[in-house]
C-alpha cells in the first residue's frame, strides 16, 4: 500500500482546522485510509543517513504524518488530493467540477505524432495548466507526485513516463518522433534499441526522452506559471489516468481555479483527439446491488449523501418501480469500474462500525459451487477410464488457437491481450483442443496410446456481460495412438458405438441427471469443422437440438502444425450446458 508524507501543520491548514493526534487518526479511519506513523523532517534525514537518535527534540521541525491509502486511489497520493478528499468527506466542501478550457480550434496547441513511434511507445497525451502558483510546498508536492505515480500506475515508467516542462521556454506545436540514437542530442542511459522515442517543440529543443529522462532547458522552477504536461505510454488507458490525475490535482493552483487547457495530439493517419478528457462516467446501478452486500437499509435518497461525501455525484430515481442510483463519477475516482466499487464507498462513509453485525441466513461460507462439483464428476467418471489429467494455461497465442487448428478468427469469440509480454500469451483460449495437443507435443515419446484430459474454463466474447467477456467450463480429452480408433461409416448418423474409448461419452450421458439436458437415441449429428477430417466428425446434441460437444479425428494438416505424427480423435463437451 502506498504512503503519502505531508507535514502536518500544513495539511490541517488545507482542512481548515487542527486535529488532535487520536482524532486525525479516528477521521483516517471512518474514511478507510491509515494514519501509519508520525514523524519528524530531521528524524527523516537521520534516518536516510543511518545516524542514531539523538534524542532531542526540536519544536521547530516540521510533524510528518505517513498516511498509507489504496493503492488503487490515485487522488490520494498527493496533499491537495488528500485534503480535498477529506474535505469533501467532513462536508466543508462540495465537490469540485473540472473543466477543459473552451480554445478557438486554431489556437489550440498541438502534438504531432509520427509513425515510427508505434515500434516502441505508441501513446501520447497532453495538456497545460495556465497560470499556476507555486511555492516551494506546492512545487515539492507536484514532484513528488510524479514520482510516485511512476512507482505505482506507471510501474516505473514501462507503462507511461510523465514530463512536465515550462511552456514559457518552448514553442509549439510539438512533435513526438522515433529516431535512431545518432540523430538525438541526448545520450540514452544503458538503453538498447534502434529508436528512441522523443519530444521537440517546433524549434527542434529536446523535451525528453521518455521513458529514460527529461531534457533541463524546460525543466519547471518556482518562477513557472505555466505547465505543458505530457504523458507517453504503452497503456493509452493508464496514461490518461496518469494525466487526469496530475490536472485535477494541481489545477487548483491555476489562475482559472480546476481549469485545464486542452492539447490536441494528432495522429500520424490523421485522427485527431483533444486532451485530458475530464468527463465523468455515467453508472445506473440498482439500490439492492450496493446496500444487499453491506447488510444496512437505507432507502434510494439516504443513499445519495455517503456517495456524495466521497465525490460521487449521485442522484436517486426508480425504474419499472425498483428503486436506483444514477452516479457521476469525477476523473479523479478511476479505481470506480464496477458496482461493487460502490458499495465500498458507501460502507466507509456509513461507517464500519455502523453496519449491524448479523449472522449469513444460510451458511454457505466455504460451500462448493454446483459447478465445481459437476466438474468433480465428470472428472472422476474419466480418470476411471484410465486418461491423465493435463492442467495448461488459459492464454496461448493467436497462431495457436486459430491458424494451427484450421480455424478462422472472425473477431467475434476471441479475448485478445492488449500488450501482451510475449508473443506465446496474445489470446485467451476460445477451446482445449490447442491445450491438449500441444501437450502431446511435448510427450510424444511416451508408449501408445497416449490418453490425456482437461478439465477447464474457456474464455468467449460476451456483450451482455458488464466486463465483456464470460467463463465457460468445458471437458476435452485426447486419444492418439497408432490408428485413430474412430470407426466410421459413410453416413455418419449411423456412427458405430465402437467409437475410441466411446465409452467416455456414453458416461457423461449417464452422469448428468439435469432435467433440462435430455438426450435421445441419436445425439451426434454430423458437421463440418476445419480442424477434423471431412466425414469424420460430429456434434454432440440434446434431444431439443442443443449442442453441447463435438468430437472427430484430428486433421492431418493440424497434426503436422503441431508435430504430431500420430492419428488423434478428440472431444470436447460443455459442461455448463450438462449442469
Amino acid at each position: 500500500m502506498p504512503t503519502v508524507s505531508v507535514g502536518r501543520d500544513r495539511l490541517f491548514a488545507a482542512l481548515g482546522r487542527t486535529y488532535t493526534q487520536e482524532e486525525f487518526k479516528a477521521l483516517c479511519f471512518e474514511f478507510g485510509i491509515e494514519l501509519d506513523d508520525v514523524t519528524t523532517e530531521k528524524a527523516i534525514i537521520r534516518k536516510e543517513k543511518h545516524l542514531e537518535d539523538d534524542g532531542e527534540v526540536d519544536d521547530d521541525d516540521e510533524v510528518i504524518y505517513k498516511i498509507e491509502v489504496a493503492a488503487n486511489r490515485y487522488d490520494l497520493l498527493c496533499l491537495e488530493g488528500l485534503a480535498r478528499a477529506l474535505r469533501v468527506f467532513t462536508g466543508t466542501e462540495g465537490s469540485p467540477v473540472f473543466q477543459v478550457s473552451s480554445i478557438p480550434r486554431g489556437s489550440i496547441l498541438q502534438m504531432h505524432v509520427k509513425p515510427e513511434t508505434s515500434k516502441i511507445r505508441p501513446y501520447v497525451v497532453c495538456a497545460v495548466l495556465r497560470g499556476v502558483a507555486f511555492d516551494e510546498a506546492r512545487y515539492n508536492s507536484f514532484i513528488d507526485l510524479q514520482d510516485k505515480l511512476h512507482q505505482n500506475i506507471c510501474r516505473k515508467r514501462t507503462l507511461v513516463a510523465i514530463g512536465t516542462h515550462d511552456l514559457d521556454t518552448l514553442q509549439g506545436p510539438f512533435s513526438y518522433e522515433a529516431l535512431p540514437p545518432h540523430e538525438i542530442n541526448f545520450v540514452p542511459l544503458k538503453q538498447n534499441s534502434p529508436v528512441y522515442p522523443v519530444i521537440y517543440d517546433s524549434n527542434r529543443t529536446v523535451l525528453s526522452l521518455p521513458p529514460i529522462i527529461n531534457g533541463a532547458h524546460s525543466a519547471i522552477t518556482l518562477a513557472t506559471r505555466n505547465i505543458f504536461i505530457e504523458c507517453t505510454a504503452t497503456d493509452l488507458t493508464k496514461a490518461n489516468i496518469v494525466l487526469n490525475t496530475m490536472v485535477t490535482m494541481f489545477s487548483e493552483y491555476c489562475e482559472t481555479k480546476f481549469e485545464v487547457e486542452p492539447v490536441e495530439v494528432v495522429h500520424y493517419d490523421g485522427r485527431k483527439t483533444v486532451y485530458p478528457d475530464l468527463s465523468c462516467y455515467k453508472m445506473d446501478v440498482s439500490l439492492y446491488d450496493i446496500l444487499g452486500p453491506i447488510g444496512i437499509s437505507q432507502d434510494e435518497k439516504q443513499v445519495v449523501c455517503p456517495l456524495n461525501k466521497m465525490q460521487l455525484q449521485a442522484e436517486s430515481h426508480s425504474l419499472k418501480g425498483e428503486p436506483r442510483i444514477s452516479v457521476s463519477v469525477p476523473p479523479t475516482r478511476s479505481d470506480i469500474l464496477h458496482a461493487r466499487d460502490l458499495l465500498e464507498d458507501i460502507a466507509i462513509a456509513y461507517g464500519f462500525n455502523n453496519v449491524p453485525k448479523s449472522k449469513p441466513k444460510c451458511m454457505t461460507i466455504g460451500g462448493r459451487q454446483p459447478l465445481n462439483r459437476f466438474s468433480d464428476k465428470i472428472h472422476a467418471e474419466v480418470a476411471r477410464g484410465g486418461y491423465m489429467e493435463v492442467l495448461t494455461f488459459i492464454l496461448f497465442s493467436h497462431e495457436e488457437n486459430f491458424d494451427m487448428l484450421n480455424r478462422a478468427d472472425d473477431k467475434s469469440k476471441a479475448v485478445i491481450i492488449a500488450n501482451p509480454r510475449t508473443s506465446e500469451f496474445e489470446v485467451v483460449r476460445t477451446s482445449l483442443m490447442s491445450c491438449l495437443l500441444k501437450t502431446l507435443k511435448h510427450n510424444i515419446d511416451h508408449p501408445r496410446p497416449i490418453k490425456i484430459f482437461e478439465v477447464g474454463d474457456v474464455v468467449m466474447l460476451d456483450s451482455s456481460r458488464d466486463v465483456g467477456a464470460s467463463n465457460n467450463r468445458r471437458l476435452a480429452a485426447l486419444y492418439c495412438n497408432m490408428v485413430s480408433g474412430f470407426e466410421a461409416y459413410a453416413n455418419l448418423i449411423k456412427l458405430s458405438r465402437k467409437l475410441w474409448d466411446w465409452w467416455i461419452l456414453d458416461s457423461i450421458v449417464k452422469v448428468v441427471r439435469a432435467p433440462h439436458v435430455n438426450f435421445g437415441e441419436n445425439y451426434y449429428v454430423p458437421t463440418d469443422e476445419p480442424e477434423f477430417f471431412p466425414k469424420r466428425q460430429c456434434k454432440i446434441v440434446t434431444s431439443d437440438g442443443k449442442q453441447v460437444g463435438y468430437l472427430g479425428i484430428v486433421h492431418a494438416e493440424v497434426l503436422r502444425k503441431f508435430g504430431i505424427p500420430d492419428p488423434c480423435t478428440f472431444v470436447e463437451m460443455d459442461l455448463e450446458a450438462l449442469l
